[in-house]
């Protein structure tokens, strides 16, 4: 079975906690089982990973390398600062998903920038939870295209 690393960053292990207005009320917990069980509907396992550390986070999508077909990841916070993340996805041949519950767009001036974004294969924002499904959807959908132009 093909596995995905599922990346969470600072202060997600807070979800359903902090500022549930902006984030919701689905804990982390909540997140992860969603991302297992689409995944698995495709055919996929996935590994889950959460860490307010910065050089964890690096470490985490430097071993995906050979080991996962793909990543999806909330950097959070280190989304507008982290070049650190940044060259780590840089640096993988695997494709990355960047995925944020709240649309960022639409809130503070500094959090309309990622660092990761022009590195990934993607971003979905917004969309809550729900955005997680999304993502493990449309990274699927790219690694099996991209298997299928290999051929």
């Amino acid at each position: 079975m093909k596995r995905l690393l599922l990346i969470n960053g600072p202060n997600l292990n807070m979800l359903g906690k902090r500022e549930p207005d902006k984030y919701g009320r689905h804990t982390l917990q909540d997140v992860v089982r969603l991302v297992k069980d689409t995944a698995w509907e495709q055919g996929y396992e996935v590994e889950a990973y959460q860490s307010n550390h910065e050089g964890d986070l690096v470490d985490q999508i430097q071993r995906a390398e050979g080991g996962a077909a793909g990543i999806i990841i909330n950097p959070a916070a280190y989304t507008h600062s982290s070049i650190a993340m940044r060259d780590a996805v840089s640096a993988i041949s695997i494709p990355v998903i960047e995925i944020h519950i709240s649309n960022v767009h639409s809130r503070e001036e500094f959090r309309h920038h990622s660092m990761l974004a022009p590195v990934c294969a993607g971003q979905i924002v917004g969309f809550g939870i729900d955005g997680y499904r999304l993502a493990t959807l449309g990274l699927i959908k790219k690694i099996e295209d991209e298997g299928r132009n290999d051929s």
